[in-house]
């Protein structure tokens, strides 16, 4: 009964499988196991069902318990697989190669492992030996695989890849193809590629009736990833950021693709758009991307966030970062210059140059990089001298003209013009013993000539010179620095070494002179020419007669001004400063208003006196006033503007002002 029970869910479990449906397997295997617990068989079978269904923990789960039953030979594919599926790649790399037997199926899952691990030499040797010795329909996935490792090795070991005869028939062997291209900098043939991919995409998927628009626009994403990036390296940042943002819009559901997308907008934005980059950081800490991505693009996302935290003055978010970085690759460059960069945020700037200091002396391979960063610092703190001392260690650069270059330049700075010539000795000596005569040893022995005569070196530059023409002794110019040298040093060899000058005949250019000046020319004449062409035939005319000196001009006196009147002496002197000044009255009718009967006018009095009225013409009459009628003082006694006292228009102008303010509401 139990036997007939036993075939009856076996038939159940071959017609569920056939069908796709290992659920409903998985429930008639489970009612085999109940029945014969350790059937091999069914075990195996449970655990094919499990995996089929995405339970690869409690497919592995299965495995351990029972051990004894399925032992590695038989269980090792699906064990592996489980344990690759849950990111336990080092446990299945150790299952495969435990195996006895290798099988296609391991070596297939094996060079997907290898991949992952980052170990593409591996892998490719893998890829190759299944492609040559296999022959079934899966020869197109195992091309598209061996072009990703081709692709990774270009692009993470640039590393050059030998032709492998691949033909781009599909989308994703033109995608890796161009991947490939990227990694060796061939950047236009790269977008050519992936415009290629674009339309072959297109096409497959065309094909297919229920894909949509939608679809496929999810399927080109990483497409228009990698030209975002190429554009970005080509410094088309705009139309990089614009291809960014479509791919953010659509949400992807590869938080690799999404993770590599944020992360190269953050480095456009850089120190700018800062809340952008912040909110395109939480997509970098989705789950799961760290086992999309390598370690080197891991490793740049982390660098980019440290940096972030830098710009946004997170300092102790940034050192954070930046001591797991460095703990994480201790010989890496990059952790220590973003620690030292933040000191110098912080005014720190001889913390950080300890800081390096100490790196470099512990990671020698990195000494020149972090030198020419100490340099640097130093001279941001001003200290050019000890900047120079720094460079000049880098014994690797010394002799590099652009290295020679920079310390002439900084030493001619400090004026110190010895430090600067050694300097050119040095590195003209190097290329004496190494590469003599070569244009850039005889280029540097050219500006260390020139840079002696300009600093009045010439007893210096003699030998550098002679070097210069005995190299080229049709160099005129050579030459004539070398006689000009002499000629303060030893004049006879100067008078020797002057007849190898040629001759004036031969360097003299054949122009003919009358019909130059003969031939109708544009001429410009500028304004005014006609004063400066009259004050040159003055002077040539008479250059020995004496110039003749201009007339001062007798100066205007005012008008009615008396001869006979002595003038103020003080008239120069402003109003405040001259001794009759009394400073003006202020408040005089203020102070009498409430004084005398009602209706009173205090001042009508003076105002009705002629005599008390100043010799100043008025500006207008007023009615009723004296003055008006008054015949005018005789001629002699008119004083002269100048000398009148100051009584009058601002007097009168006050005046006026005080009677309006007496108009107002309350008044009398």
């Amino acid at each position: 009964m139990a036997a007939a029970g036993v075939a009856s869910h076996w038939s159940e479990v071959n017609r569920a499988g056939q069908s796709g449906d290992y659920s409903r397997a998985l429930k008639s295997i489970n009612k085999i196991l109940q029945i014969t617990k350790d059937d091999a068989t069914a075990l195996h079978c449970k655990v094919v069902c499990l995996i089929q269904s995405g339970s690869f923990k409690e497919a592995l789960n299965v495995i351990h318990s029972h051990t004894k039953v399925l032992t590695s030979d038989v269980i090792a594919f699906e064990k592996a697989y489980c344990e690759y599926r849950l990111n336990r790649i080092e446990n299945a790399l150790k299952t495969i190669e435990s195996t006895s037997e290798q099988t296609d199926q391991l070596k297939e899952l094996y060079g997907q492992v290898l991949y992952r691990l980052e170990r593409y030499d591996d892998c490719l040797a893998v890829y190759r030996d299944l492609i040559r010795n296999s022959q079934d329909d899966y020869e197109e996935e195992r091309k598209t695989n061996l072009s990703a490792v081709v692709a990774a090795m270009s692009t993470w070991e640039k590393v050059m890849p030998e032709d492998l005869g691949l033909q781009d028939l599909t989308y994703e062997l033109c995608y890796n193809a161009a991947c490939t291209l990227i990694g060796q900098g061939r950047l236009d043939d790269a977008m050519k590629r992936l415009k290629q991919a674009e339309e072959l995409c297109r096409e497959s998927l065309a094909e297919d009736a229920d894909v949509t628009e939608e679809d496929i626009a999810a399927e080109l994403a990483i497409i228009h990833g990698q030209m975002g990036y190429i554009m970005q390296q080509q410094g088309r940042t705009e139309d990089a950021l614009q291809l960014y943002n479509q791919i953010i819009k659509l949400k992807p559901t590869d938080v690799g693709l999404l993770a590599v997308i944020a992360n190269n907008t953050i480095t456009i934005n850089k120190d700018q758009n800062v809340f952008d980059s912040k909110k395109k950081v939480k997509l970098t800490n989705a789950d799961g991307v760290e086992h999309k991505l390598s370690k080197k693009q891991l490793q740049a996302i982390e660098f980019n966030k440290a940096l972030l935290a830098m710009h946004t003055n997170q300092a102790d978010q940034c050192r954070k970062l930046s001591a797991a970085l460095q703990s994480e690759s201790p010989e890496h460059l990059l952790p220590v210059l973003i620690q030292a960069a933040q000191l110098c945020r912080e005014k720190q700037h001889t913390k950080a140059i300890e800081l390096l200091q100490e790196f470099a002396e512990q990671h020698p391979a990195n000494a020149v990089e972090i030198k020419l960063t100490m340099a640097q610092l130093k001279i941001a703190q001003g200290s050019i001298t000890k900047a120079c001392i720094i460079l000049q260690s880098i014994e690797e650069l010394q002799h590099k003209p652009g290295m020679v270059s920079a310390l002439v330049m900084m030493y001619s700075h400090e004026e110190d013009i010895d430090s600067a010539i050694e300097v050119f000795t040095q590195a003209i000596q190097w290329y004496q013993e190494h590469q003599p005569n070569t244009p850039t040893h005889l280029s540097l022995i050219r500006e260390a000539a020139n840079f002696k005569l300009k600093h009045g070196r010439k007893k210096e530059a003699i030998s550098d010179l002679e070097q210069l023409w005995k190299q080229n002794p049709k160099d005129i110019h050579t030459l004539a620095q070398l006689i000009s040298a002499y000629s303060l040093v030893d004049p006879d060899k100067a008078k020797v070494l002057s007849r190898h000058l040629p001759s004036s005949d031969s360097m003299s250019l054949k122009v003919d002179v009358d019909a130059l000046e003969n031939s109708p020319g544009a001429t410009f004449i500028r304004k005014k020419a006609g004063k400066v062409a009259a004050e040159n035939q003055l002077t040539e005319q008479g250059q020995g007669d004496v110039k003749k000196k201009r007339k001062k001009k007798k100066g205007k006196l005012p008008k009615n001004c008396d001869p006979k009147v002595t003038p103020d002496p003080e008239r120069w002197l402003p109003m405040r400063e001259r001794s009759y000044y009394r400073g003006r009255k202020k408040g005089k009718k203020k102070e009498q208003i409430g004084k005398g009967t009602q209706g009173s006018m205090a001042g009508a009095a003076t105002e009705l006196d002629a005599s008390k009225i100043t010799s100043s013409p008025p500006t207008s009459p007023r009615p009723g006033s004296a003055a008006a009628n008054t015949p005018s003082s005789s001629a002699s006694n008119v004083i002269p503007p100048r000398h009148q006292k100051p009584v009058g228009a601002a007097g009168t102008k006050k005046k006026v002002q005080q009677k309006k303010k007496k108009g107002g509401k309350g008044g009398w």
